[in-house]
């Protein structure tokens, strides 16, 4: 019988390092990625930048204090989930069951594959060396028994590095850090199992079980004893869909009325469904969100349509006719709009793509054609969107 063996994979600063790799004045130097605007968040930041201490989710304007001569660089998802998709057909070449976490990271199945690329370890450089041929960029591996250890593995020798959890010692190797690995175990636990006097994963591994359900309750505590006993049986499933694709924009100075809003709504509407035609989907769910700045209220409504769309005319349509359902005259400081329901188009459907079976077969056409431009000539051919303080989010 074969041993588990799960890999994860894990780019380095994936955002960042892209941008470093297409415009080459900025290697060497500390880049972040993200909105310059007076409310921007770091969505990342290279390696060099990190030394500084900037690190994602910041507040632009701190980032900047901590690391004035940073440059900052606004995202293009478009271009990120390019790369993506280029990492994922390298890592389906070395196991039919990979599960997609992110973009830029991934679990891989490989129990049973010794015979074919050797160790773990073996495995892992070969994963490494065929990533970097194909797309230029460095990735992390980490090799353990389980999906829970594999992934803690990947973060602990970046960047470009593997470390792989001993089999049959993993309790041992994993006892020595901090709570804060644990997955789960946020800065409000880890101060929880810090009073109780649990700082480390083998503390919580060699505590008393009872006494811990009655502190944690019994579900959680029960997770967390198995985690710190490097326990975790759950399968890397393959084949995982994503479920949606987003993108909002935090304001620097809040807007009120329909008048303000649609605007920015419709730039959002254009960049989900350019992200949509980039990765090969089409949606029929439109949702809308705004955030209200009393006291951060979030408001969002969605509609599904009946034929799947990639065209952001018929996307703003509907994203504006939602818009007249929400309350626009309080405060909005962040706009945002997503697809969901996606779908891939089938390989016969890829070249029927204009069929009449769209919302908006003659507007899907026109914007793939718009695409194909931009990929000749440059991301500066556009249909109206403005590169500013922008957050994505591409969900599984």
């Amino acid at each position: 019988m074969h041993r588990r063996v799960i890999l994860h994979v894990d780019m380095d600063a994936f955002y960042a390092s892209v941008e470093q790799r297409d415009n080459p004045a900025l290697r060497g130097k500390p880049v972040i990625v993200g909105g310059r605007s007076r409310r921007g968040v770091v969505s990342t930041c290279s390696y060099e930048a990190r030394p500084y201490g900037v690190h994602s989710a910041m507040p632009m304007a701190q980032a900047l204090r901590l690391c004035p001569h940073a440059v900052v660089v606004p995202g293009r998802m478009a271009r990120y989930v390019e790369v993506s998709e280029q990492l994922m057909e390298v890592l389906r070449g070395f196991s039919p069951q990979v599960e997609p976490l992110s973009l830029d990271e991934a679990f891989l199945e490989m129990s049973g594959a010794e015979r074919l690329f050797g160790l773990p370890r073996d495995m892992a450089a070969a994963i490494r060396a065929a990533v970097f041929r194909r797309t230029a960029l460095t990735c992390s591996v980490g090799a353990a028994k389980n999906k829970f250890l594999a992934k803690l593995a990947s973060d602990m020798n970046k960047p470009d590095g593997v470390t792989v959890v001993p089999f049959g010692d993993e309790q041992a190797f994993i006892a020595p850090l901090p709570v804060r690995r644990l997955w789960g175990v946020g800065p409000k636990a880890a101060e929880q199992l810090c009073r109780l006097g649990l700082l480390h994963i083998g503390d919580i591994a060699a505590a008393d079980a009872d006494l811990l359900c009655q502190q944690l309750g019994e579900r959680r505590a029960r997770q967390l004893l198995s985690l710190a006993r490097g326990q975790d049986s759950r399968a890397v499933v393959g084949g995982r869909q994503r479920k949606s694709v987003g993108s909002e924009r935090t304001l620097e100075y809040d807007l009120c009325g329909r008048q303000q809003i649609e605007p920015l709504l419709r730039q959002q509407c254009l960049r989900v469904c350019r992200l949509m035609r980039t990765a090969g989907f089409s949606a029929r769910g439109v949702r809308v969100k705004l955030r209200h700045s009393d006291g951060f209220r979030l408001r969002s409504r969605q509609q599904v349509l009946p034929l799947p769309y990639d065209d952001s005319t018929t996307m703003v349509q509907h994203a504006f006719e939602l818009l007249g359902k929400l309350n626009l005259r309080d405060p909005v400081r962040l706009v945002g709009a997503a697809a969901f329901q996606l779908r891939s188009a089938a390989p016969q459907q890829q070249l029927d793509m204009f069929s009449a079976a769209r919302e908006n077969p003659r507007q899907s056409k026109l914007e793939h054609a718009m695409d194909q431009i931009r990929s000749r000539f440059g991301d500066k051919v556009s249909l109206g969107e403005a590169d500013d303080d922008e957050r994505h989010i591409y969900s599984a």
